[in-house]
């Protein structure tokens, strides 16, 4: 195995958990629909491709591309008042991220979340620490599991993609790295079981922060 010099992380699920905010905000629009709310819980399993994919299975199935559409725009206003209520890192994150940083692995965020929200996330909970580059989801750039970012993010990085791990919560991220050619790992606190990740032959499987230490020693 090749020596790890770059982690790329995703951010819901894996730095941030962000479940909260995104759930309270579309509860919002789906009660002003006069549709069924739905519990934190199933919010996870709605999460990893972006935002309308989000929207797009929280709303009944008969819901058409027009209702889709509507629905966008009134969660993107009401997640962008209600973001930062609720959202905080996983415990043992930010130690993590200052002992990588101090080791002089070069790190970055690659998220289907929104760019702008993802760069404002970054930077009030981890103002402290360098990140290469912090992507979500921009105009004209292909979201994961397109490697397009990720290979953009090694450019910047001067690293090879045999050198750098990415590091998510969900079949998203593995398909991401995969295709990538980077190594592949996922983490245990996040919005997917693990036993579904399981079957994407994942590189690595981190159940606590503090394993992903182990595999840059």
């Amino acid at each position: 195995m090749h020596k790890i010099n770059g982690i790329i992380f995703d951010l819901d699920g894996t730095l941030l958990d962000t479940i909260y905010d995104i759930a309270d905000s579309m509860n919002i629009v789906l009660k002003k629909y006069g549709y069924p709310i739905h519990e934190y819980e199933e919010f996870k399993e709605f999460l990893g491709n972006g935002f309308r994919n989000l929207v797009k299975r929280s709303l009944p199935k008969e819901a058409d591309e027009s209702t889709v559409d509507r629905a966008l725009e009134l969660f993107t206003s009401e997640y962008e008042k209600n973001y930062m209520n609720k959202t905080k890192p996983f415990e043992g994150i930010k130690y993590i991220l200052k002992v990588l940083q101090d080791k002089k692995i070069k790190m970055a965020v690659n998220s289907n979340k929104k760019d702008l929200f993802t760069k404002n996330l970054v930077d009030k909970f981890f103002s402290d620490i360098n990140f290469v580059s912090v992507y979500g989801d921009r105009e004209g750039i292909k979201r994961k599991p397109d490697p397009q970012t990720c290979l953009e993010i090694a450019k910047t990085m001067g690293l090879s993609s045999n050198e750098i791990i990415y590091i998510g919560d969900s079949e998203v991220d593995v398909m991401t790295a995969k295709n990538a050619n980077m190594m592949s790992g996922v983490v245990a606190w996040g919005y997917r079981d693990l036993e579904q990740l399981e079957k994407y032959d994942v590189d690595h499987i981190f159940y606590n922060p503090n394993d992903i230490l182990k595999i840059i020693e």
